[in-house]
């Protein structure tokens, strides 16, 4: 089996363990989770984030609890044509509208960021392990922003459920600097 086939494989798992969720324990989890990730990036004036949509962790509280906080907000537009990101600063989330793969976007509000302007960024996941391997969607965008962008530090937030043992890597994957799920935050130690 391939490394790009056991990855998929544990995607699958991934999803219909965090599927299986009831909407009430998604509820539940996002909101220790957002407490913890407020912990996390107290210290930073400009925060990459991203706008979810079901069955994901929500962010939505935590997108606000940042403006509410005075933090530059920052989200990504997915552009599917070069499979990349373009950064906006949002606001307020009520300029966010469903666009590309149904994720909310501030495409009718867009002010353009730079990534050089970020501080720390949040990205959603699929599966994760305790090396700071994660699995997304497939498209690879965050990896290749990251590879862009080397220096800003990644928090990945998941719940418990979506945690593999240990999951295969390529050298173009992203390794995060830290996990948050709803029952801790696992710092990344790299080797």
């Amino acid at each position: 089996m391939t490394t790009r086939d056991e990855k998929e494989q544990l995607r699958c798992e991934c999803k219909a363990r965090r599927d299986a969720l009831s909407s009430d324990e998604r509820s539940l989890m996002s909101s220790a989770i957002t407490g913890l990730v407020l912990t996390l990036v107290r210290p930073y004036t400009t925060v990459m984030a991203y706008a979810s949509k079901e069955p994901e962790v929500r962010t939505m509280p935590l997108l606000c609890s940042l403006i509410n906080q005075r933090k530059r907000l920052v989200l990504p537009i997915i552009q599917k044509e070069d499979r990349t990101l373009r950064l906006s600063y949002v606001p307020s989330p009520s300029c966010l509208t469903p666009s590309t793969f149904g994720v909310p976007e501030p495409v009718l509000c867009e002010d353009p960021a730079d990534a050089g302007s970020i501080d720390i960024a949040i990205v959603p996941l699929i599966g994760f392990d305790r090396h700071g391997s994660r699995i997304g969607y497939g498209a690879g965008y965050y990896d290749r922003f990251f590879s862009d962008h080397p220096d800003i530090p990644s928090i990945g937030v998941g719940f418990s459920v979506q945690e593999c043992d240990s999951i295969p890597t390529e050298p173009f994957d992203h390794r995060l600097d830290c996990i948050v799920t709803e029952r801790e935050i696992i710092h990344v130690k790299v080797h």
